[in-house]
């Protein structure tokens, strides 16, 4: 795939120019190929090998779940984005990795970048990026710049606001379905004095499960007063710790946490690090209330794949629920 692209129906080399002068040298790449690392954790991909790329794989949360779209024009506080728009999409079959898109209003409140988005032309470029109203669980294609952000790879307009460095997303094909959370106990993510797993090779450790589903078993809270909509919370074994981000679901609020004791997590490893080799975090964009397992709907589904009634089996009770859907 890194050496071909598809453009008009045509295979052609990866890499291009384009049609004309000064036009962005396009790839289309893997999820592994992009977020590979060096012994350092700094990306291998970089601007050299192709100025914009072009991946594809399945959607994995909602937007507005992750971050606060709206938008302020009047904040002027340093390295505040205002609103903010993200999502994570995971590779599929051997392309083991996966890529979040992210979008802010005010790239001005960085040092030395030009003018953010006006709020009518933030909330004019988040109407463009959901008019096709993607779900979790589809196949998309997305197209654009690229930034590395603390130990990973991201797509995004490069803190550029004018229209030449939009990226795109296309649709291609809807309710595919999420990928199955694939098992990550703490001890794969942490050493025995709670230090982080790195692994440049990305075959074990965060880098293995970074910006892809993933379920951890026999958890529970450090401390769970810091439970709200952006709460940063600590689950722990009794040994290793790891911080869990929850999301902006509605079922996230003061008061929601039924979770009995110890529970199991199921969303999205992600990373923020400043020595590129941590930082490996779990985020959950919402909480249905089961009282078991800390994850939105879509993520539990995905679990158990047919558990309609989300108890943790497939059973005749799932497929009384599945007549009485197909009988409407």
């Amino acid at each position: 795939m890194k050496n071909m692209v598809l453009v008009m129906g045509l295979l052609i080399p990866a890499v291009f120019s384009g049609l004309a002068k000064g036009d962005p040298t396009v790839a289309a790449v893997t999820h592994s190929e992009f977020q590979a690392v060096n012994e350092d954790g700094e990306q291998t991909y970089t601007s050299s090998d192709s100025e914009k790329v072009i991946l594809e794989g399945i959607l994995l949360n909602n937007a507005g779940e992750m971050l606060d779209p709206t938008a302020d024009d009047t904040v002027t506080t340093m390295y505040d984005m205002s609103g903010q728009w993200q999502i994570y999409f995971q590779g599929e079959g051997y392309d083991r990795a996966g890529t979040a898109v992210w979008m802010g209003q005010l790239y001005n409140n960085l040092p030395w970048f030009p003018p953010g988005y006006s709020n009518e032309e933030f909330i004019a470029e988040l109407n463009r990026l959901n008019s096709a109203r993607f779900s979790p669980g589809d196949r998309i294609r997305v197209t654009g710049y690229f930034l590395s952000y603390k130990g990973k790879n991201n797509i995004n307009e490069q803190h550029n606001k004018a229209p030449d460095h939009d990226f795109t997303i296309e649709l291609i094909e809807r309710g595919v379905g999420l990928p199955r959370p694939e098992a990550a106990s703490l001890d794969e993510l942490k050493d025995g004095e709670d230090n982080f797993i790195f692994d440049a090779s990305r075959a074990s450790g965060g880098e293995y499960y970074q910006s892809r589903l993933a379920k951890i078993e026999g958890v529970y809270f450090e401390d769970a007063t810091g439970w709200g909509p952006d709460g940063e919370l600590v689950i722990t074994d009794g040994l290793r710790t790891l911080t869990v981000k929850l999301g902006r679901g509605c079922g996230i609020y003061a008061g929601s946490n039924n979770l009995v004791e110890p529970f199991d997590v199921i969303g999205i490893i992600d990373q923020e690090s400043t020595d590129l080799k941590g930082g490996y975090r779990m985020y959950v964009m919402d909480y249905d209330g089961n009282g078991s397992v800390l994850a939105c709907r879509e993520h539990r589904m995905a679990d158990v794949p047919g558990d309609s009634d989300l108890d943790g089996r497939v059973d005749f009770f799932d497929l009384a629920r599945l007549a009485e859907d197909w009988l409407k």
